[in-house]
């Protein structure tokens, strides 16, 4: 199963997929240099000093490998966003990273999957260990189109939380599959 980590510059993503993967991750991470002056808005991440520019890649088995999770970890700045609807290609849903305290920058990840009707959760980052919104508050910031979609608060350094978003995720298309099955 293809399952898709996306979300703005400097959400976690990468983090994410390192926390849970069981393989070594795929990582295309290189280090911000100058040229990113005016094109990568470091506000608020000021100590980031590298970024994904192409996608990050990892594996998780379930139930005795009879289930197997791979996750691509999609780029963040505006300029790589021309690769997502190529990563998009035979996704089953995907994990939206936000950070609250940066929220303007996960608006464009949500209406992509929206707008292309893939399945997604919302997994609010808690960076510092804190969330100082609640997932209702979060969920009326986004505006998410379906109330169906669970907000989650994780920590993406966390393979516990990451775990139980994923799990979140499966829940999800299970139950969307078993809703379309009857219709």
């Amino acid at each position: 199963m293809k399952i898709l980590v996306a979300g703005g510059f400097g959400v976690g993503k990468t983090t994410l997929v390192e926390a849970i993967s069981e393989i070594e991750p795929l990582r295309t991470e290189e280090r911000l240099t100058t040229a990113g002056i005016g094109v990568d808005d470091l506000d608020g991440i000021e100590s980031k000093s590298s970024t994904t520019v192409a996608m990050d890649f990892g594996r998780l088995t379930l139930t005795d490998a009879r289930v197997v999770l791979y996750l691509f970890g999609t780029p963040g700045q505006e300029r790589f966003w021309f690769m997502w609807d190529d990563l998009l290609q035979g996704a089953l849903g995907a994990v939206v990273l936000v950070d609250t305290r940066r929220l303007d920058r996960s608006f464009a990840a949500v209406d992509f999957f929206e707008s292309r009707g893939l399945p997604f959760i919302v997994g609010a980052n808690c960076f510092d260990g804190e969330q100082p919104y609640t997932a209702g508050q979060i969920r009326a910031a986004l505006r998410l189109g379906d109330p169906a979609t669970p907000v989650l608060m994780l920590d993406a350094r966390s393979r516990d939380d990451v775990r139980g978003a994923l799990l979140a995720l499966l829940d999800l298309l299970i139950a969307r599959a078993r809703a379309a099955a009857t219709v």
